[in-house]
């Protein structure tokens, strides 16, 4: 059986990061190189538009947008489709884009949207290290 990795798209080149951009990684390109891969961005199937006012996670778990607008509803719906998509697709691994309130595997952000990252686990990486898909650290 062929090992199945899933790859945060803003990663690949992907323009589906809250500004409007991405985040293209050439170690992600080169590791994945001959591999097959399933492209998600948990935010963007949560029904979030991009560009989207950059969201936090706050001390009660709660997301907000920097407008003030909950949109923790967004960001559950979006880790559940993730986790189908992975399950249905055999994918075992993942690669993740860290910092992202959905993404981060190692750091996100504070909370306060003051750009300082703190230690902690986005929804979607703690849902998917939760259903024993391994996070692979490329220090994305």
């Amino acid at each position: 059986m062929k090992d199945i990795i899933g790859v945060s798209a803003c990663l690949l080149g992907i323009n589906c990061k809250y500004n409007g951009s991405h985040n293209l990684n050439q170690e992600v390109i080169d590791y994945i190189r001959g591999k097959e891969v399933v492209l998600i961005c948990p935010e963007v199937f949560g029904g979030l538009e991009t560009p989207r006012i950059p969201c936090e996670i706050q001390n009660d778990g709660s997301i907000i947008n920097k407008n003030g607008l909950v949109v923790t509803d967004n960001f559950e719906k979006g880790k559940e489709i993730t986790l189908e998509l992975l399950k249905l697709n055999g994918c075992k691994k993942v690669i993740l884009k860290d910092g992202s309130p959905s993404c981060g595997y190692l750091t996100i952000y504070d909370g306060t949207f003051s750009n300082k990252r703190i230690k902690g686990l986005g929804v979607t990486a703690k849902c998917l290290i939760k259903n024993n898909i391994d996070i692979i650290d490329l220090k994305t």
